[in-house]
């Protein structure tokens, strides 16, 4: 028994995928220029021994001593189990320490070590030669115009929410 041909029409291979259509919303733009960050950004940490996370994490230690772990959720927008995970690693590599809050001996106080420190410093002068790579030729106004655009997308989600 012959199986029936395929009928031309049906018959398609692309050879080029178009995404025409998703490239004109901002998210999907967003979303591709993030995959190249985040892709460029990992390979820029890796010699640190951290993630895009971990960074961020030990960043805002280091710029708020004596931060509580509910803070730090807030600020890396992170639920606060997920939070634990990233404290433990950081403090399993002495980079940060936990103090309880005699107020609160519930909560903890976040605090770099000097360890800490010296590698968030040379992590970020790392991430500002990262950052200025993929920036390359693109002007200090445009730069100012597309934070700005980014900020406005943000504190738009915080007036629904």
């Amino acid at each position: 028994m012959r199986k029936n041909p395929v009928p031309p029409e049906l018959q398609t291979t692309v050879s080029h995928v178009s995404d025409r259509c998703l490239r004109s919303f901002h998210g999907y733009q967003i979303k591709r220029t993030f995959n190249v960050i985040q892709s460029d950004l990992n390979r820029t940490l890796k010699p640190f021994d951290l993630r895009m996370i971990t960074y961020s994490a030990l960043v805002l230690i280091v710029d708020n001593p004596g931060l509580r772990q509910s803070q730090l959720a807030e600020a890396m927008d992170i639920e606060r189990p997920n939070l634990v995970v990233i404290i433990d690693e950081l403090e399993r590599r002495d980079l940060i320490v936990r103090d309880r809050l005699p107020q609160d001996r519930r909560a903890y106080a976040l605090k770099a070590t000097l360890a800490g420190r010296h590698l968030c410093d040379n992590a970020i002068a790392a991430v500002k030669v990262h950052e200025n790579r993929l920036t390359q030729g693109i002007s200090p106004d445009a730069l100012t115009s597309a934070m700005k655009v980014m900020q406005l997308i943000e504190a738009n989600r915080s007036r629904e929410g």
